[in-house]
């Protein structure tokens, strides 16, 4: 009996260490910042790390999303490209930057709601389904800026990805203005409520009378669409689209997903965690930065971050079915 109970106070502990486990690991992170370097708490470097930070977390935002419905989007890097692109060639063909802004949203929007179609409707995997998109819309980006950067000279443009209000950069205010609406979609509206349904068991929220594909659509074509917002900060922050623009950015979004605690299976988790978990990459580059240590190290650090954050989560997740 003792045994027992001692079992089930551990199993209390580690789930709740579980829990708050991204919330711990971005404290300790912080602290040993602290040691490293007096210059990470100061105001200009913490500004810098939230603004390296928006252009994955944005992102990451729809990959929330539609990792709750046990799907994934490959696309969203070469997205960003090609939105990018659109926008910046909108801008030097004459038209003014807020249309160019308009034109790059929707080209976000209808690429997603593409995959999210290839998904539903033609039950094509999500993995296979967003690859495939992933390579096309590269291929239409080196294909429309010919391999060449498309440079923006609308000076505007810039407020984008530089600009500040009272002091705060624009894109830390856009990202935090995301996250809370989309905090506030999952956890307070019929459509939130249906995401966690389709990824909790689609064919049990079929039974219940949910659109499944209605749901799919429309978390692809939020991922497009918040693609194409990071799109934008990127190409203002160059004042330029690159044609090799977010190559590999999936990933980073992909990651700050697990490491806020989603699991890819679907049905749990949110963009709470996956904030954490963006701030978490974001604060390790800067500390390997500040310390010093080569890209390829970091690169490597990362990797054991996601490794860990997936196995913690995996052996939980067996305790709790025991």
């Amino acid at each position: 009996m003792t045994n027992t109970n001692d079992n089930n106070n551990w199993l209390r502990v580690a789930l709740l260490l579980n829990k708050y486990r991204v919330f711990i690991i971005f404290l300790v992170l912080l602290l040993i910042a602290s040691f490293i370097s007096d210059a990470f708490f100061t105001v200009n470097n913490l500004f810098n790390v939230l603004r390296q930070v928006s252009i994955v977390a944005i992102i990451a935002v729809g990959m929330t999303i539609v990792i709750l419905t046990a799907g994934i989007d490959l696309s969203v890097g070469s997205v960003l490209a090609l939105t990018g692109a659109i926008a910046a060639g909108a801008i030097t063909a004459g038209l003014p930057f807020p249309i160019a802004i308009i034109i790059c949203l929707l080209a976000g929007l209808l690429i997603g709601s593409i995959n999210g179609l290839i998904v539903s409707k033609g039950k094509v995997p999500a993995f296979i389904a967003t690859l495939a998109v992933m390579v096309i819309a590269r291929g239409l980006t080196l294909v429309y800026t010919q391999g060449n950067p498309i440079v923006i000279s609308d000076m505007g443009y810039r407020f984008l990805g530089s600009g500040r209000i009272l002091g705060i950069p624009f894109p830390v205010i856009l990202m935090l203005a995301i996250f809370a609406i989309m905090f506030w979609v999952l956890k307070h509206t019929t459509f939130g409520r249906n995401i966690y349904a389709v990824g909790g068991n689609e064919e049990a929220a079929r039974l219940a009378g949910i659109n499944v594909d209605r749901v799919k659509i429309g978390v692809y074509a939020l991922t497009g669409f918040f693609a194409s917002i990071s799109a934008l900060i990127y190409t203002s922050r160059l004042m330029s689209a690159q044609p090799n623009a977010g190559s590999m950015m999936e990933l980073d979004a992909i990651a700050a997903v697990i490491i806020g605690g989603t699991r890819l299976t679907g049905g749990k988790g949110g963009v709470t965690g996956t904030l954490i978990g963006a701030l978490i990459m974001g604060v390790l580059d800067n500390i390997l930065n500040l310390a010093n240590v080569s890209p390829f190290y970091q690169d490597i650090a990362k990797g054991l971050v996601i490794l860990a954050a997936v196995l913690i989560d995996s052996k939980l997740a067996k305790l709790q079915k025991q």
